[in-house]
């Protein structure tokens, strides 16, 4: 256990310390071109690097680094002697299993709790400092800001704090209550909104009356940070805080869950990863073979490097809707459990 993690955490700085000298290698020209502080860039982008990258990347080390030392012991014929003395593979697994939970707990601990916070100084000066994904202003918003409450507005400017052309609707169930449009929405604070110019209209079966103003204040639940959220965004909450949002989204009759539903399905089928990368690991490199460690290697790498990337492009599918968060995330999960579990039992028969 102590060996296996050893080489796993070796595995991590040597590959990450190539991924920063790469990354560092494409990104100097835009980090000089935009002024960007060597203590921000050290600070806020690369120190919370290595944690974002380290469990994006978790599947990659923990296979590379049980293929390595799992062939290794192969190649000197250690595995063929433990099993000699009665030692069954099922029992030779314990210690790769135990291992397997310590990393899924401190994966998931980091990617749930830690990591966010860390990630969200990086994403802001990457929008900063390399490429903005922010924007300042918000178009064609309508949510239910509470049951029975809809509010649309046109545009709406993060400078400002204002929005054009507003709608503010009351239902009791199905049936329309009062419809209030005005030409300006303002947000004053503490969710205390000013309509300008309004017209508000009250519905009572068929009679309706209507009144105009200058100014109508009114409180709206809704803070104009909520109005620029991005599925960037997502990666910097914890996992509290993405059930919450997801929860209020959903209330809110908002359609634009999928990137959020899917990162925090991300949150555990990533951790969960470790068994199965083990599993496949110790059934592939601990028989020993002609070509010894490299070969092992080989497969190792090929095989992580095709989970990550059905990982990345069937997370794809949710954001276009052709699949469910829950079943893009999982199916790469799925079905390299199933080809472990088939490898893991024609191992266990020879």
């Amino acid at each position: 256990m102590g060996k296996f993690l050893g080489t796993f955490f070796f595995s991590i700085v040597l590959i990450l310390s190539i991924a920063i000298v790469f990354d560092l290698t494409e990104k100097i020209d835009e980090f000089f071109e935009n002024q960007a502080p060597l203590r921000e860039i050290i600070l806020d982008y690369y120190l919370p690097f290595i944690p974002y990258y380290m469990n994006m990347f978790s599947s990659l080390f923990i296979f590379i680094s049980v293929i390595f030392f799992t062939s290794k012991l192969a190649g000197n014929s250690e595995i063929i002697a433990m099993m000699a003395s009665g030692i069954s593979f099922r029992r030779l697994m314990l210690p790769y299993f135990l291992s397997a939970v310590f990393l899924f707990v401190l994966f998931f601990v980091l990617g749930g709790y830690v990591i966010p916070p860390a990630t969200g100084k990086m994403l802001r000066f990457q929008d900063q400092y390399i490429q903005k994904f922010t924007t300042e202003n918000a178009r064609n918003i309508q949510m239910q800001v509470e049951p029975g409450t809809v509010v649309y507005i046109e545009t709406f400017q993060r400078r400002t704090n204002t929005g054009y052309r507003a709608s503010l609707e009351h239902f009791d169930g199905k049936v329309l209550q009062e419809r209030i449009t005005a030409d300006r929405i303002k947000y004053d604070s503490a969710y205390c909104w000013h309509l300008e110019q309004y017209t508000r209209r009250r519905f009572d079966g068929l009679v309706e009356t209507i009144d105009k103003g200058p100014r109508l204040d009114t409180i709206i639940a809704i803070h104009p940070d909520e109005l620029f959220i991005t599925a960037e965004q997502a990666q910097e909450m914890t996992n509290p805080e993405l059930r919450a949002f997801i929860r209020t989204q959903r209330e809110r009759g908002a359609g634009n869950t999928q990137a959020f539903e899917t990162e925090y399905h991300k949150r555990w089928a990533s951790p969960l990863g470790a068994f199965i990368m083990t599993l496949l690991a110790v059934t592939l490199s601990s028989k020993k073979v002609r070509g010894g460690m490299g070969k092992n290697l080989g497969i190792g790498i090929t095989l992580s490097a095709l989970y990550i990337l059905f990982s990345t492009v069937s997370t794809t599918f949710s954001v276009s809707g052709v699949m469910t968060p829950f079943m893009s995330v999982w199916l790469p999960n799925f079905i390299f459990l199933a080809i472990g579990a088939v490898l893991y039992i024609r191992r266990v028969r020879m």
